[in-house]
């Protein structure tokens, strides 16, 4: 099935780009282009264009700078990206970009995932200038968007006695009092030796200093009396 995808290029002329227009791309398409060849081959031909089918997450990023939107849409199973797609607005570095990344993020884990490097996306090529670093960050952006409204959503439809705060492995809030309590923890790495809260995506990571500071101030409250 023949797609089409609109983006904006500059209009070449035997100087500088002087204006932009709208321009329609087939996938069959030759068109010349002023972006780097692995960059050009990403933007002609991206992978994973689109939207998963029943997709378990979801995020958008974008960017007042330039107007692009980004929008990634995540299939999920047992903590493990099994599927991930695109559909974005924006100039070729960014078509490039999300295509890349949904390239890498496929069977990572979601710890793996919430934790890549701004070079797991501009490593795929062997030119990704300086002043275009923001259309990875975008994805970045995006990804951790989407991450997040897995992990809240799971949270949402927890359906067990004590509240869910990680939901990477599992741990309730119960679980994580007992280990501060008796561990004595302070901080987020501590907890995460105690219990293994907090040691996947992060995301749980505001809601555990929530507990830690509750349970301190608690502890300073009953010593003063």
């Amino acid at each position: 099935m023949s797609f089409h995808l609109v983006y904006f290029i500059p209009i070449l002329t035997n100087k500088e780009p002087q204006s932009y227009a709208s321009c329609l791309i087939h996938k069959k398409t030759r068109a010349m282009s002023y972006y780097p060849d692995r960059i050009n081959e990403h933007f002609l031909k991206p992978r994973n264009a689109g939207e998963v089918n029943g997709a378990d997450a979801e995020g958008s990023a974008g960017s007042f700078l330039c107007g692009a939107t980004l929008r990634l849409t995540l299939k999920i199973d047992e903590q493990r990206i099994r599927d991930a797609k695109f559909k974005a607005t924006g100039c070729g570095f960014l078509i490039a970009s999300a295509s890349a990344l949904t390239e890498t993020i496929k069977e990572l884990g979601l710890s793996r995932a919430a934790t890549l490097p701004l070079s797991a996306v501009t490593d795929w090529f062997d030119e990704f200038p300086a002043d275009r670093q923001h259309c990875a960050r975008l994805c970045h952006e995006a990804l951790n968007a989407a991450l997040a409204n897995y992990h809240n959503t799971a949270r949402e439809e927890w359906t067990g006695d004590e509240a869910l705060i990680c939901t990477c492995f599992g741990v309730s809030e119960k679980t994580i009092e007992r280990a501060i309590e008796s561990q004595r923890c302070c901080t987020i790495n501590e907890v995460t030796r105690a219990c293994n809260a907090g040691g996947g995506c992060q995301s749980c990571h505001p809601l555990i200093v929530d507990i830690l500071e509750d349970y301190w101030r608690t502890i300073l409250v009953k010593s003063e009396k």
